[in-house]
């Protein structure tokens, strides 16, 4: 197109905006959707094609994982069986001389017509590196079948990228709902595909302990099973006398080796966490003698009702679960079940939960109250500091640190603990402003177990709080108050009492875990919601095609109501731009034909249900959602 001869055309200036747009358009189409964002990217003229001929060379001997691992990733989906040698098209190498600015697990990636050169300091850039090559190339290089694709295209461009944080974890929890050591896999899989390097396994719960620990064979015998239930979990009837615990489910000590090394491959560390002093009821139900009651009658929970709630954090256990801090034989057991988890896991951190722990059942006992008058307590939660403070020398005795949730801050903190702020971010910065490192993971942001959408279109979940995917995009590790180097990072974390399968785990996981793997790695600076969901609707594309479930509640309507002069009104918002909403309130089903939402709907009197849909371009996207009026009355501002 001659761009002068259309200007001498003196054409009003929108069409001359139009074909502006128009020129830029390819530039923008050959902009590569990446998740986690990069530091930074300049493209480059042309496009890189694999074919059946094309090599994979490695420089050193520590880069040819990197080079076996992209080998057997695109060997699936394009049926090349790519050679490993010395020198390829495709060259992967150690820096000689490190690159300051890239640290341990930057890298600098250039793709040209001619080939792909991958350099960075260390092995885990390296792989970095690949995965971001990989997701230059179509959707479907993620598939796990062959495709049929006539070309396979990476766009020309410079990378330069290192991360924003040294911890970027996912947080799973198996002892709610136990998943297969494959389960398991598959997670750390989707985990390394966008970079994040700390698998935090949360195996003991009041659900379920599933992890074999030899000294008490027990553990995993009584307290990895549990009596079989249906259903709505929380609603669960509590084990009868006698009924046998058929439901079962723990990792042996091979398995976790097996995991670990898994893990490690994909450069993520697996951090094992062992919750106590409280969260210990299947511990308890397999030696009863660790309480203070000694009630030989616990049983490992359900998923039935065993604790009373007051709001504010206030709470009663209906069942003892947890440990007795006054009993000596608990430190011993604690001693031998580290002590197994130190040879089992590489990991600087062992976590030991310390969230939630109800105090009632110590301060009713005779030997919790001797205790706390012998070494000067003034309340239970010195009690717990004490616990903890006995905890965390038993560990470094095994070489290891300790971290925990932000209770842990309570009634005093273990000297040299890092804190895992849970409860917003005030125990991350007094944490910090202590001089303690921490790990910043507050629910009202990245608890992605919590519902993402409309409670009447989703799984029925956790509902005390929402976290939609833009509230978790605006989550920002560093509070301004805070000195940055004592915030190592931060996580996703995923409870599973109501999550039954890792079908259901990757469909709460995901977007949030793309969100939080662009808030981990990607700079500050680079944040941008619209950005951002425009590469994530691409990484729909590969997830389809990697056959990982995900959630579309970004989608969705978000209805709300209000009253005016003595009318209800609905108000619908989206968390996407550019979606049209349709509704109808006359028991139809809505579509691109019905009225369109521009302004506040007057819902009438009566038996009405309000249903409410999006689109986009003429093609539905979010999921029907239908609100009778009581629905609407209850949701007024």
């Amino acid at each position: 197109m001659d761009v002068q001869a259309v200007s001498r055309m003196r054409l009003p200036s929108f069409i001359l905006a139009f074909f502006a747009l128009a020129l830029c358009l390819p530039l923008f189409a050959q902009t590569p959707a990446l998740i986690p964002q990069p530091v930074s990217v300049q493209p480059l003229k042309g496009s890189f094609r694999l074919n059946a001929q094309t090599t994979i060379g490695y420089s050193q001997a520590a880069a040819k994982p990197a080079a076996e691992y992209l080998a057997t990733r695109l060997k699936t989906p394009t049926g090349y069986r790519l050679p490993i040698q010395r020198q390829g098209q495709i060259q992967i190498r150690l820096n000689t001389k490190a690159n300051p600015a890239l640290g341990a697990e930057g890298y600098s990636l250039e793709v040209t017509p001619q080939g792909v050169r991958l350099s960075a300091n260390a092995a885990a850039g390296l792989f970095y590196g690949v995965q971001t090559l990989l997701q230059l190339f179509p959707p479907e290089i993620e598939s796990t079948t062959k495709v049929k694709r006539a070309t396979w295209t990476a766009p020309a461009l410079r990378i330069t990228d290192y991360p924003r944080f040294a911890w970027r974890g996912v947080m799973l929890d198996v002892s709610r709902h136990f998943f297969s050591k494959d389960d398991v896999k598959r997670y750390i899989d989707r985990m390394a595909r966008y970079k994040y390097n700390v698998f935090h396994w949360h195996l003991t719960d009041d659900q379920g302990w599933r992890i074999e620990i030899k000294s008490f064979p027990k553990l995993t015998q009584v307290g990895g099973c549990r009596v079989p239930r249906y259903g709505k979990y929380g609603y669960h009837v509590a084990p009868k006398p006698g009924e046998p615990a058929t439901d079962c489910g723990f990792y042996t000590q091979d398995d976790i080796r097996d995991i670990v090394a898994y893990a490690a491959e994909r450069h993520i560390t697996v951090l094992p966490e062992i919750d106590v002093p409280g969260h210990s009821m299947a511990a308890i139900a397999a030696y009863p003698e660790l309480s203070c009651t000694k009630d030989t009658s616990t049983r490992v929970n359900p998923g039935s009702r065993f604790v009373e709630w007051y709001g504010n954090g206030k709470f009663k256990m209906l069942i003892e679960n947890s440990l007795n801090p006054a009993d000596e034989q608990v430190y011993q057991f604690l001693d031998k079940v580290f002590g197994e988890l130190a040879t089992l896991f590489p990991s600087t951190y062992i976590h030991v939960g310390g969230d939630e722990c109800y105090h009632g059942f110590w301060e009713n006992d005779p030997g919790c109250q001797a205790l706390m008058q012998r070494e000067g307590l003034q309340n239970t939660h010195e009690l717990q500091s004490y616990f903890l403070k006995r905890v965390e020398k038993i560990l470094q005795a095994k070489g290891k640190k300790m971290i925990g949730w932000d209770e842990i801050l309570e009634g005093g903190l273990a000297p040299e603990a890092a804190v895992m702020s849970w409860r917003g971010l005030e125990g991350g910065i007094q944490a910090a402003k202590l001089g303690h490192p921490v790990v910043m993971t507050p629910n009202d942001y990245v608890y992605i177990d919590l519902l993402q959408g409309d409670p009447l279109v989703e799984p029925d979940q956790t509902a005390y709080k929402r976290v939609r995917l833009q509230k978790t995009y605006t989550f920002e590790p560093v509070p301004d108050s805070v000195d940055a180097r004592w915030i190592l990072g931060g996580e996703a974390n995923l409870w599973t009492e109501k999550v039954y399968s890792i079908r259901q785990a990757e469909y709460m996981s995901f977007p949030r875990a793309w969100a939080t793997a662009d808030i981990y790695w990607s700079p500050k600076s680079a944040k941008n919601w619209d950005n951002f969901t425009q590469r994530m609707e691409q990484h729909f594309q590969r997830a389809d095609a990697a056959g990982c479930n995900y959630a579309r509640s970004a989608y969705d309507a978000i209805v709300t109501a209000i009253r005016q002069d003595g009318k209800l009104l609905a108000e619908v918002t989206t968390e996407i731009k550019g979606l049209d909403v349709f509704y109808t309130l006359d028991e139809s089903l809505p579509d691109r034909y019905s009225p369109r939402y521009t302004q506040p709907v007057e819902i009438p009197e009566g038996p009405v249900t309000m249903k409410v849909i999006t689109y986009r371009n003429g093609q539905p996207l979010g999921k029907m959602i239908a609100l009778p009026r009581e629905e609407l009355i209850r949701r007024v501002k």
